[in-house]
């Protein structure tokens, strides 16, 4: 799993992490609004959702101690991590500049 991960975010111009768990009613709430966003916006940002308590070795890979937690690659690095209190509008503002330099 560690394998297609690192796979992922070296072949990926541009890769939305979202981690959570069963238990995470946030998760389960801003989930729907993340892919909107990703959606209508960012389209050409690919998302891949991982559970942390079935991919333990992940999360502690990647230092993912709380959900939700959101990682967002460019080109391979990474580029803004958000866990917990997680803003729709501030994600958005920090993704614009970048995403717009990436693909246009």
């Amino acid at each position: 799993m560690i394998d297609h991960l690192q796979n992922l975010i070296n072949n990926e111009s541009a890769l939305m992490l979202y981690f959570t768990h069963e238990g995470c009613n946030v998760c389960k709430v801003l989930k729907p609004k993340i892919r909107q966003l990703l959606n209508e916006k960012f389209p050409k940002i690919s998302f891949h959702e991982f559970d942390t308590e079935k991919s333990p070795e992940i999360s502690a890979q990647l230092s993912i101690f709380s959900v939700p937690t959101i990682l967002v690659y460019f080109n391979g690095s990474e580029f803004y991590r958000l866990s917990r209190h997680i803003n729709v509008k501030e994600l958005t503002l920090s993704l614009e500049r970048p995403y717009n330099m990436l693909f246009e």
